[in-house]
């Protein structure tokens, strides 16, 4: 339940912000609906990243990849697969 919640939380975070940002740039320069559709669509697709790389496993870090030499974690399926290269 707590990795589920953590793929939730990440979605709807991501998209608040991209909602918020665009509401307040919106409001600031005084262009109605343009903003806030960028950065929803900015939002969503940071928060789709963020699920993708939390379900695959990659980490945070911007071009993370597992090196065959690494050792097994906790967490790694147990036919040994470490990632594509």
């Amino acid at each position: 339940m707590g990795f589920g919640l953590k793929i939730g939380v990440e979605l709807v975070a991501a998209l608040a912000v991209g909602v918020g940002i665009g509401l307040l740039l919106d409001r600031w320069l005084d262009t109605a609906p343009l903003f806030l559709v960028v950065f929803f669509f900015m939002g969503s697709a940071a928060g789709f990243l963020n699920v993708y790389r939390a379900v695959s496993g990659y980490g945070y870090a911007a071009g993370y990849r597992r090196d065959n030499n690494d050792p097994p974690r906790q967490d790694d399926p147990p036919n040994g697969d470490k990632g594509s290269e």
